[in-house]
């Protein structure tokens, strides 16, 4: 029997949304009705397929309360999400979704930490134009969002050597391969005809994963993409430019929910090792088994890192290679995980240049003071180079010419763009969510609190004799940790409005698991909560050693007697 079909031959206690995917007739259910009613919402169904065509409802959380005093409703929009393997756009493709966002966004763009690019403030009836814009350039929202496999990720250097051209085209073929077979997106949004036919989803099945799905693409010598967060992660290994096969990690994710115990975030493991041209069959395997075996009755405990929390690696792997037949070979050596830096001024490699400019929190918009938006769309416009996402919200902008390095950055001053030398260590490490007052899920702030909370913290680590020290502070609004909160030097998850959980100990590889060192503490409170920590890893630290790993080196139970 099918491994598939022994798993959908034993009952299960749906979900709501399961029941809503399996009676969905692929993806379709109400949405062409549903987006065509007047209002500016959609239904709850609605809302919860619309996650696979790229797109969340959202209401701004900022007005919510003031109009409803008035008897107003609140101000519904929608977010837009593209599909964009390894973060990579043309210049033509770039400048079409910059204009997207004035003519039916909020003016803003925003580099998401999967190296994909945001639209917020849609309104409902002009959903449907844009995404037929973002098709006509090659681009498409479809499972941008939803219960599939998501933007699939991989180092966005631009190097032009035969390691990286073989690290995207493996993105690429991925992002291709594990797209829904559904035609629901096509006829929904770019007007193709529905037959009434429902498609075989021969990967997903009727009822699609149990949760998203997030895969990413590396080598040991840049895990830009932060490959251990992810619930697949592959390591390339080379010898020279010869690509020997992956490394398979399995079980990443971070979102998590305060106040359960039995939701967690975790790394992925390393389970085995796989051929040059096993890619594909790898991750289609490792698919299936969550497909089969990832909890529908619960979308809080769906991933695949709690299939592993409960039943064990050990059998996971045995599964993988027994039941669904899947060559694992030993996890081949390979040299330390590093994250280089790709800011500033480099070589291609062909002759050309790439400049990677800082954009933080990745908005991409013209602000009072710095009109970042304007600066980018010039030069695109002007020296039309292909811009790549990266997985810490920057952009860098490829296939420079060398006679244009002077211009660009002379216009890049001229707009008062801080480039990346202008940036203190922390400043250009930290990360941020979106949080309020778009995310319906934020408990606090996260975006709009970054710049104060990074000169807070530089001026605390500077009291103890610590300016310029390199650290991975990162912020979310909620304990889902899009901004990978909980692999940094510091993470700050949202615990209630005003305050933060706090947690330390992870490595700047993306390797290893922080740990929560304080429950519940006030924003105003924090630096003073982590005072006698910082003091201690100014007076007692090892030669270069990391804040992460000197808070991991003495323990949570060390630290918490500091504090």
């Amino acid at each position: 029997m099918d491994p598939q079909d022994a798993a959908q031959s034993t009952p299960r206690a749906l979900s709501g949304v399961e029941r809503l995917k399996e009676s969905s007739r692929r993806l379709r259910g109400d949405l062409v009705a549903d987006l065509a009613s007047p209002g500016s919402q959609v239904t709850e169904d609605g809302y919860n397929l619309l996650k696979f065509h790229g797109s969340y409802e959202q209401y701004d959380r900022d007005t919510a309360t003031a109009r409803k005093q008035i008897g107003e409703e609140k101000e519904y929009s929608f977010m837009l999400r593209v599909r964009m393997p390894g973060g990579i756009l043309t210049a033509a493709q770039y400048l079409a979704l910059d204009g997207l966002a004035d003519q039916y966004g909020n003016g803003t763009l925003r580099i998401t930490t999967r190296q994909g690019i945001q639209f917020h403030g849609i309104i409902k009836g002009n959903l449907k134009p844009t995404v037929a814009v973002i098709n006509a350039t090659l681009l498409t929202t479809q499972a941008a969002c939803g219960d599939v496999v998501r933007n699939v990720m991989t180092t966005p250097a631009p190097i032009r050597d035969a390691k990286h051209a073989r690290l995207v085209a493996d993105a690429k073929l991925l992002s291709a391969q594990l797209l829904p077979a559904s035609r629901a997106y096509h006829q929904i949004f770019l007007d193709e005809p529905d037959t009434g036919e429902t498609e075989a989803e021969p990967l997903y099945g009727a009822t699609y994963l149990p949760r998203k799905f997030k895969i990413a693409i590396a080598a040991p010598h840049d895990n830009t993409p932060d490959i251990f967060a992810n619930d697949l992660g592959f390591l390339a290994i080379f010898e020279n430019d010869s690509l020997l096969g992956y490394n398979v990690a399995i079980g990443g994710g971070f979102g998590m929910t305060h106040n359960r115990r039995d939701t967690f975030p975790a790394v992925a493991s390393l389970i085995g090792f796989v051929g040059p041209d096993q890619l594909l069959l790898a991750a289609e395997t490792v698919i299936a088994f969550q497909r089969d075996h990832g909890d529908r009755s619960d979308r809080k405990r769906a991933r695949l890192k709690y299939v592993i929390a409960d039943r064990g690696l050990d059998w996971v792997r045995d599964q993988l290679t027994s039941t669904y037949r899947l060559p694992l070979q030993l996890v081949h050596a390979m040299p330390p995980i590093k994250v280089p830096e790709l800011l500033g001024w480099h070589d291609q490699g062909d002759g050309l240049l790439w400049l990677g400019i800082p954009l933080p929190s990745g908005r991409i918009e013209d602000s009072k003071t710095v009109p970042f938006r304007t600066a980018l769309r010039e030069i695109v416009e002007r020296f039309g180079p292909d811009p790549v996402m990266t997985p810490q919200q920057d952009v860098l902008l490829t296939n420079i010419r060398p006679l244009d390095r002077l211009t660009i950055e002379a216009l890049l001053r001229a707009y008062k763009i801080p480039l990346s030398e202008d940036l203190t260590p922390m400043s250009r490490w930290a990360l941020a969510c979106p949080a309020l007052p778009t995310c319906g899920l934020a408990l606090t702030e996260a975006e709009r609190v970054r710049a104060p909370l990074i000169a807070r913290f530089e001026t605390l680590f500077a009291s103890h004799g610590l300016a310029g020290e390199r650290l991975s502070l990162r912020i979310t609004g909620c304990p889902n940790g899009c901004a990978r909160t909980y692999t940094g030097d510091i993470g700050l998850v949202g615990r209630v409005p005003g305050s933060y959980a706090i947690y330390v100990g992870g490595d700047f590889a993306g390797t290893r698991l922080s740990f929560k060192l304080h429950e519940r503490v006030k924003e105003e409170a924090l630096e003073a909560t982590l005072a006698p920590v910082i003091a201690a890893f100014a007076s007692d630290r090892l030669p270069q050693e990391g804040f992460g790993d000197f808070c991991n080196r003495l323990g949570a139970a060390t630290l918490m007697a500091l504090t």
